[in-house]
């Protein structure tokens, strides 16, 4: 069986190059994949376009990337964290594709899948469907919307095997899984690497033929977006 495995995020972010298309997995802070994140933050990286749920924020995720200008354009679904993606937004300087939530994870999904194209209602009659091909089915107006695909795509795991099968832990397993289908190259960083074999087949939820390369992350500091408590 082939090994995946790679010794660290450095050895595994090496071939992404300026001007790529770079998929990040997480939802929020939660998920993300913080060593590659750190990693890429280390080369001299321009022009890259980012597909990811959020912009992280601003000390934080994609946020310090944005902060290095290292990101041309975002697509996203929501942004509202992060003060200098609104910054860079609002004078012209980043390119944004702000898109449905539900459509976004169904375009990379599609993408994943081997599927160019599809119809969906979000988004008809809005700003959303602007340039877009328009459909009517049983009397209802749906647009058009792409599949996504990406260079390289970055997911975060709780735990995986060499091989690269792996499982998602609570909200992580949000938008891993599909962008893990959707790159030409996907790498994996996990809490806990084993090796292959040691898994449970019914527990994998990415398959390894997604994944080309996997490493065992360090130093999680997995932050909390939102810390809403009640009072004792």
């Amino acid at each position: 069986m082939i090994t995946k495995t790679v010794t660290n995020a450095a050895e595994a972010v090496k071939d992404v190059v300026s001007d790529s298309v770079l998929m990040f997995g997480g939802f929020g802070l939660c998920g993300i994949p913080e060593n590659c994140i750190q990693a890429l933050l280390q080369k001299d990286l321009t022009g890259l376009t980012c597909v990811s749920n959020n912009a992280g924020v601003d000390d934080f995720g994609i946020g310090l990337m944005l902060k290095k200008r290292m990101v041309k354009k975002m697509i996203s679904s929501y942004v509202g964290e992060n003060a200098e993606f609104e910054r860079q937004l609002l004078s012209g300087e980043l390119e944004v594709d702000l898109i449905p939530q539900g459509t976004l994870a169904e375009r990379i999904r599609a993408g994943g899948a081997g599927i160019p194209a599809f119809f969906t209602p979000a988004g008809a009659g809005t700003e959303v469907a602007e340039g877009k091909e328009m459909r009517e089915f049983e009397g209802k107006m749906y647009l058009m919307e792409k599949g996504l695909r990406a260079d390289f795509a970055f997911v975060k795991a709780w735990k995986g095997d060499t091989a690269g099968n792996l499982i998602f832990k609570g909200t992580a397993r949000n938008f891993n899984p599909m962008m893990a289908t959707a790159g030409i190259i996907t790498i994996a960083e996990v809490e806990e690497l084993v090796p292959a074999g040691t898994l449970d087949p019914n527990h994998i939820h990415t398959p390894g033929i997604y994944v080309q390369r996997i490493f065992q992350g360090v130093d999680y500091e997995k932050r909390i977006e939102q810390r809403t408590v009640s009072k004792g």
